[in-house]
């Protein structure tokens, strides 16, 4: 019963994308790169520690794992350090160390390794809102990289990545050279 009921709402939110004649509405619907989507559930929290280049402890006690990246390893039981991973944990520690910061989920809750899955943010010196998963990639300290269902802004980490890549910065100035 619980599963027709989920399949129920799907295909009434599915209808409702499309107009009488069947043409799609989807530019009523706000995206992912408008922010309007993500931003309208924000977790706030304090990072009390920096696992990695793409994870962080909070105050809560909880791992965050950033959704969408992949920053080289640093701390990986069967891995040593990964070429450019002391720097890219580095970046994370003076982007959101000991400071506020704001979490939005997009469609996982947790991975396989119960990490909370987010996109964090937070702001800068002057009040500007710092896309922190965003950053690491568009400086060269992480890749893009995507797992589905959580893929609201691959396109702009592929493009950042890119960016990135051809202006040789960070892991791309060292690493693949």
């Amino acid at each position: 019963m619980k599963k027709r009921l989920i399949f129920v709402a799907m295909l009434v939110f599915v209808l409702a994308l499309f107009d009488v004649d069947g043409s799609a509405l989807l530019e009523d619907v706000p995206t992912a790169e408008s922010n309007e989507v993500l931003s309208l559930s924000r977790d706030e929290s304090v990072v009390v520690r920096i696992v990695d280049g793409d994870t962080i402890e909070l105050e809560s006690g909880e791992i965050v794992r950033y959704i969408g990246i992949d920053t080289p390893e640093t701390v990986h039981p069967q891995k040593d350090v990964q070429c450019y991973g002391q720097e890219a944990k580095m970046r994370n520690t003076e982007l959101v160390m000991g400071r506020h910061i704001y979490m939005s989920k997009d469609v996982s809750e947790t991975d396989r390794y119960g990490r909370l899955l987010r996109y964090v943010y937070v702001e800068d010196e002057k009040g500007n809102e710092v896309f922190v998963n965003d950053t690491l990639v568009r400086e060269g300290y992480a890749v893009a990289r995507t797992f589905p269902p959580d893929v609201a802004y691959q396109q702009q980490f592929a493009r950042d990545e890119q960016a990135a890549r051809e202006s040789k910065l960070g892991l791309w100035s060292t690493c693949y050279e």
